[in-house]
């Protein structure tokens, strides 16, 4: 496996990415929260396009995996700014989006900030406006006690602990930042898988963020069995799969 490099920034944290030079266009991988780079759709992905010869970026977010910086002191809005940072330093031409769960929702809010770059997404568990959605359905009793903690517990069978620590301020600046409320001008084909069986972010969501895209190119393939992860071998190959198809549609429109 290749190096890690960095990409610096002024007065920001430097980002760790992996880069695979290649042919236009470019492929993108966004993880998920408290994700990393090194995730089996990340290095699955990176596979496909050196087979294809197509350009490939995996990376991580400030105060993710490799990447310098804290978690805790992130926001929303610095996760889109990093995303744009790696469009805009380590890739060149036409870009496909792949995001997984949150990073589902980051590439959503590229393609709105880039619509000239961005020309494919594909959405794996994608999970716009989840945090939000989250904290809207706790109890009264509950959101007032977060409210005064700054905590938000976000349930997770991921984490060791059965949640993860959520500040209230990221909760709110990620007010900023919601799509689901209206119609999202992204014109772009849309590809968006999601498991029926998802425990974190009910597959009805990417329904609704289909149902928002002004692009008539969009297709939501649901997974029977599929969890939120959708990282076992028939997942990552559908996955696999449809990046293939999507890359071969832009590809044949440049």
């Amino acid at each position: 496996m290749a190096c890690t490099q960095f990409l610096s920034r002024i007065q920001r944290p430097r980002l760790a990415y992996h880069q695979t030079p290649g042919r236009s266009p470019g492929v993108v991988f966004l993880p998920g929260f408290m994700s990393n780079m090194n995730g089996k759709k990340a290095l699955g992905l990176e596979e496909l396009c050196q087979f294809l010869g197509q350009a490939y970026v995996r990376f991580d977010y400030t105060g993710c995996g490799e990447s310098e910086g804290s978690v805790s002191e992130c926001l929303l809005g610095d996760w889109k700014n990093d995303v744009l940072c790696v469009l805009d330093k380590l890739t060149a031409g036409p870009q496909i989006l792949i995001g997984s769960s949150m990073g589902g929702w980051l590439m959503v809010l590229a393609a709105l900030a880039r619509p000239e770059r961005v020309t494919g997404l594909v959405g794996s568990a994608a999970a716009p406006d989840h945090f939000l959605t989250a904290f809207k359905n706790l109890p009264a009793e509950t959101k007032q006690e977060v409210e005064k903690t700054g905590i938000f517990k976000l349930p997770s069978i991921y984490s060791d602990t059965g949640f993860y620590p959520v500040k209230y301020d990221f909760i709110k600046e990620a007010e900023k930042h919601c799509v689901l409320n209206h119609p999202i001008p992204v014109d772009c084909p849309v590809q968006l898988i999601h498991g029926m069986e998802d425990e974190a972010v009910p597959w009805q969501t990417s329904l609704q963020l289909a149902q928002q895209l002004a692009s008539k190119d969009v297709d939501v393939i649901l997974r029977k069995t599929g969890d939120h992860r959708l990282s076992d071998q028939t997942d990552l190959e559908l996955l696999k799969a449809t990046v293939q198809v999507l890359i071969g549609k832009v590809a044949g429109k440049v």
